[in-house]
C-alpha cells in the first residue's frame, strides 16, 4: 500500500484541523452513522461541529480519500464477478451495479435506472477503461443483459454464468444494503453513485478478512491499514 509522491488535499481556509476532518469522514463511511450521529460523537469528545458541516467534508473529502486509497491497492485480479441490486433514490428504483475480484475488491460500481443490454455494455465498458483491461474469467449471474455485453465488449474472455457462482459479488451488496437502511434511502442517483463510490473504498479498506487471520495478525494489518490512512488524509503518523 506504498504511495511515493502522493499529495494530500487541501485544508486550507478550514477552521477545523485535519484530524478532525478526517476522522469525522472515517466515522461517517466506515460505520453506520448518520451525520448527526457523528455530530453527536463529536460533541461527547468536547468538539462541537454541525452535521451540515460535516455533510460538506463527506462530499469532498470522502472521494479524494477514496481515489488514493484505491490507486495504493494492488492490481486487482484476474476473475472479475458482477451483480446488480435495486436501490432506492427519491423513492424510485435504481440498480446498483457492481464488480469485485476473486479476493472481493471492489473494482468499480455504478447507478443506473436499467437492468438492460444497454446498461450492462455502459457499466463493462467503464470497467474495462477503469482497469485498463480485461479479465481471465467473467462471472455473473444468468441475467441477459451480462451475455449481450460480454459478446460485444469481451468475446475473448470466458464467461460463466450461474447464481451459486456469484455469491461473492451478492455478499459484497451487504454493506451497502446496511447503509441505505440506515439512510432511508438515497435522495438521488448522482447522491447514491457519489456516495457509494466512496464507500465502496473507504469502508473495505477497514474491513481485513478477520476470520483469516490471527489476533495479533489482525492488530498488525489495521496498524497497517491505519498508517495508509494517515498518509492519504495528510495526518501525521504515529510515534
Amino acid at each position: 500500500m506504498s504511495g511515493g509522491g502522493v499529495v494530500s488535499p487541501s485544508y486550507k481556509g478550514y477552521r477545523f484541523p485535519v484530524e478532525i476532518i478526517a476522522h469525522c469522514v472515517w466515522l461517517h463511511h466506515r460505520f453506520t452513522l448518520s451525520f448527526r450521529e457523528v455530530e453527536e460523537l463529536m460533541l461527547a469528545r468536547g468538539v462541537v461541529v454541525s452535521y451540515e458541516t460535516i455533510r460538506q467534508w463527506c462530499a469532498k473529502f470522502g472521494p479524494a480519500y477514496a481515489r488514493e486509497l484505491r490507486r495504493r491497492r494492488p492490481e486487482a485480479g484476474d476473475k472479475w464477478h458482477l451483480d446488480e441490486v435495486f436501490i432506492k433514490a427519491n423513492g424510485e428504483r435504481q440498480y446498483l451495479w457492481r464488480a469485485v475480484d476473486q479476493d472481493s475488491n471492489v473494482l468499480d460500481i455504478l447507478v443506473q435506472s436499467k437492468r438492460d443490454a444497454k446498461a450492462a455494455k455502459r457499466f463493462l465498458a467503464k470497467l474495462m477503461k477503469k482497469q485498463r483491461r480485461v479479465p481471465r474469467v467473467l462471472v455473473t449471474d444468468k441475467l441477459r443483459s451480462y451475455g449481450v455485453a460480454h459478446r460485444e465488449l469481451m468475446r475473448s474472455v470466458e464467461h460463466r454464468k450461474s447464481k451459486y457462482l456469484n455469491n461473492r459479488a451478492e455478499n459484497s451488496h451487504q454493506p451497502t444494503r446496511q447503509r441505505e437502511r440506515a439512510m432511508k434511502g438515497f435522495r438521488s442517483a448522482g447522491g447514491a453513485q457519489r456516495f457509494l463510490s466512496a464507500f465502496s473504498a473507504i469502508s473495505p479498506h477497514f474491513r481485513p478478512r478477520r476470520h483469516h487471520l490471527t489476533a495479533r495478525d489482525y492488530r498488525a494489518e489495521m496498524a497497517n491499514r491505519f498508517a495508509t490512512w494517515n498518509d492519504v488524509t495528510g495526518l501525521p503518523s504515529a510515534a
